[in-house]
């Protein structure tokens, strides 16, 4: 039976949750809206993770600084999930930035997790979006194309090229958006609101 009370109470005792879906749903509305997470988003919701996670850990007895060096650890990890995908033009740099703040909240295990349930539901939107246009045979010509790229090229720098002259010809995806669904949905999943 839904209580209003426990429900406000697991909003206060995990504020941080929902301070995360919060700057996510904002992320993925903007993104969805300009293909673009703009780091007056990013860059605070990285710092206030830091700030935050250093205080708990001192409120709750430890060292402000281990609670610091294992929100910079998930930082680390958001972004080297996906900074591969940036070094070859897959993706911009507020979707690496925004799961970097999602990292500064969580810390390591959970970005993880958070990561792998965003990628399954940005490939699902992905697919949706092409059997939406039609376009399975243009698609898989492209994903087939990308792929050869990928193992034949292997420099960054020149499939980021490739990556921004073929921009133009692809329908796009607003990777704020998977990142947001599949982090709230990781979160729900886990009981982590209440």
């Amino acid at each position: 039976m839904f209580s209003p009370e426990a429900f406000m109470a697991g909003i206060i005792s995990n504020w941080p949750i929902w301070t995360v879906s919060a700057v996510l749903v904002l992320a993925a509305v903007i993104d969805g809206i300009q293909l673009k997470v703009p780091n007056w988003i990013t860059l605070p919701m990285i710092a206030m993770g830091w700030i935050y996670t250093a205080l708990a850990y001192q409120l709750d007895g430890s060292q402000w600084w281990v609670g610091l060096g294992w929100s910079l650890m998930g930082t680390a990890v958001g972004l080297a999930l996906l900074l591969p995908a940036y070094s070859i033009g897959g993706m911009g740099a507020g979707d690496v930035k925004l799961l970097a703040g999602v990292g500064a909240w969580i810390h390591m295990t959970d970005t993880f997790y958070a990561f792998a349930v965003s990628a399954i539901v940005g490939g699902l939107i992905a697919l949706g979006m092409v059997a939406y246009k039609h376009s399975w045979h243009r698609h898989t010509g492209q994903f087939f194309g990308i792929l050869h790229e990928i193992t034949t090229i292997k420099n960054p720098e020149t499939l980021a090229t490739i990556a921004a002259e073929r921009k133009s010809r692809m329908f796009l995806l607003p990777y704020g958006i998977p990142i947001a669904i599949g982090t709230i949905g990781y979160f729900s999943w886990m009981g982590m609101f209440l």
